[in-house]
């Protein structure tokens, strides 16, 4: 495992997970939210976006924490390991509601510079729409690249399981 994609709804834990799977492997990190997100949460160009990920997917060792689907085909052809959080979106919900609460007016340890965490309805629409706007087209893509070797999570305690034992960094 050297190259560490994981995707999945907002809310699921990525960045938590993928901030642990750090500490674990020593695994340089890539939060993307950091990488798409200018501060004043101005989003970035769809083609500096792009050409910042193919850099960033260059490196010979990575976890990239987050979904941003239109990059995920950039991602996958170099990822030897994909985590998909498949969690229902209640559960994504909660822990979204519970962080913005947490965190509300500070920018998050994982969050873009100068993007400090909102109450955002358009966030929500989006995390409720989720499973039925991007899960199957995720899982489709994914399974175009065989060659990945794919964890999906469907509860918590898959996410625990693997940090106590994660595959070998290679």
């Amino acid at each position: 495992m050297k190259r560490v994609s994981i995707i999945g709804c907002s809310g699921a834990g990525k960045s938590t997970f993928a901030r642990k799977l750090h500490e674990v492997t020593g695994l340089p990190l890539v939060h993307l939210d950091q990488e798409f997100w200018q501060p004043g949460w101005k989003a970035s160009s769809k083609e500096v976006f792009q050409a910042r990920i193919r850099e960033r997917c260059e490196g010979d060792q990575w976890i990239m924490d987050g979904h941003y689907f239109s990059t995920l085909p950039s991602r996958l052809v170099r990822s030897d390991t994909l985590i998909f959080f498949d969690y229902p979106t209640w559960r994504c919900l909660g822990r979204t509601l519970k962080r913005t609460m947490k965190y509300r007016g500070k920018v998050r340890p994982d969050g873009a510079s100068g993007c400090p965490e909102r109450w955002d309805w358009g966030f929500l629409r989006y995390i409720v729409g989720f499973r039925k706007r991007l899960r199957e087209r995720t899982l489709e893509l994914i399974r175009t690249h065989p060659e990945v070797e794919v964890h999906v999570f469907l509860h918590p305690r898959d996410a625990a399981r693997f940090l106590s034992d994660p595959p070998d960094v290679g």
